[in-house]
């Protein structure tokens, strides 16, 4: 069982992504329709057996789990999760306990993340303006979240800001939301949007911005100096020369990260997903239920890992979207 996860490309699988629900209290329209149909909650693995198989895999050499959804705080009963898995935090087998929130329970559970040994946090956060805000995730309400990421702060969490880029829409918001996180001490990260799931109407190809032109206009304001740090996910980071802030970015299509590739994505069906943009998957939930005993889900394990692809095939480059998923991102967790 304590054999490390090694893919076909002699990656060592050392994080795992997690969604706990597909259900959220966003609609962000690059990521779900509007009136999405969501899971019965009878499919959902319950928190015990999300527990087991993160568990499995951390006996297996994963150092990272990362928290998704949906929104993994709109799940019932979650911090008992979070609580479970702590356990592994203490005996040294985890080195990071983490998740990626929209921000809007941040405020009721801050301090519960952070006694549960989460250190730091990523907050999905597009735009400063709160009639943008309410257009791109045409539930929210952006005065909610900003009180969460304050909370996060005042419990001592480390807020790091996930901003997609969309063409048209916080194109005119590079620079504020910059601003913004240099004055409240947060790290920046943007990233291309992806082309996932039926959106109702969405266009992918106009909502594109490629972040080699993002980055070029940066470079207008600030000297930037590549940085060779890694945090385990896809991330290329910068430095700020003049203010010393790190901005990151995640280019699944100018620049593909897949060589890298450490990381899988476990659905909360007990879906594996090999790679966020291929459609192949292995059901853990079967071998999961068919024994106590884990040493069939361990053999599924490694039989998907066995299978995990060099890369994925998004691809705008032609004006025409390549590669599309047909799931939305919310089903993977991002």
């Amino acid at each position: 069982m304590n054999a490390p996860l090694i893919d076909p490309f002699a990656r060592a699988i050392r994080y795992l992504r997690v969604s706990v629900t597909d259900r959220c209290d966003f609609r962000c329209t690059y990521c779900m329709a509007e009136h999405m149909t969501f899971l019965p909650k009878a499919e959902l693995l319950t928190l015990e057996e999300l527990d087991r198989l993160c568990t499995a895999f951390v006996h297996m050499g994963v150092e990272k789990l990362r928290i998704t959804g949906g929104e993994p705080l709109v799940r019932k009963g979650i911090m008992t999760f979070f609580r479970a898995m702590s356990r592994h935090l203490d005996s040294g087998a985890l080195k990071e306990l983490t998740l990626t929130t929209n921000g809007s329970q941040l405020a009721r559970f801050a301090q519960e993340l952070v006694d549960c040994g989460i250190r730091r946090i990523n907050v999905s956060l597009d735009t400063l303006d709160p009639a943008k805000f309410a257009e791109i995730t045409r539930w929210g309400r952006l005065p909610q979240v900003l009180d969460g990421i304050e909370a996060a702060k005042a419990a001592g969490l480390r807020v790091k800001i996930n901003a997609v880029a969309l063409k048209g829409f916080n194109e005119d918001e590079l620079f504020p939301l910059v601003d913004w996180c240099a004055r409240e001490g947060h790290d920046l990260t943007f990233i291309e949007v992806m082309p996932m799931g039926d959106l109702g109407g969405e266009d992918r190809l106009s909502q594109y911005w490629a972040l080699t032109d993002l980055r070029a206009r940066l470079a207008e304001r600030f000297a930037l100096t590549d940085l060779a740090e890694r945090t385990g996910g896809p991330a290329r980071y910068v430095r700020l020369e003049e203010t010393g802030q790190k901005i990151g970015f995640i280019t699944p299509l100018t620049h593909n990260f897949c060589e890298s590739c450490n990381r899988v994505r476990l659905t909360c069906t007990g879906e594996l997903y090999m790679c966020l943009g291929q459609e192949d998957m292995a059901d853990l939930r079967a071998p999961l239920r068919a024994s106590p005993d884990d040493a069939g889900l361990e053999q599924a394990i490694r039989a998907a890992i066995a299978r995990k692809p060099k890369g994925h095939d998004f691809d705008y480059s032609r004006q025409a979207i390549a590669g599309q998923m047909t799931r939305h991102m919310s089903h993977t967790g991002g």
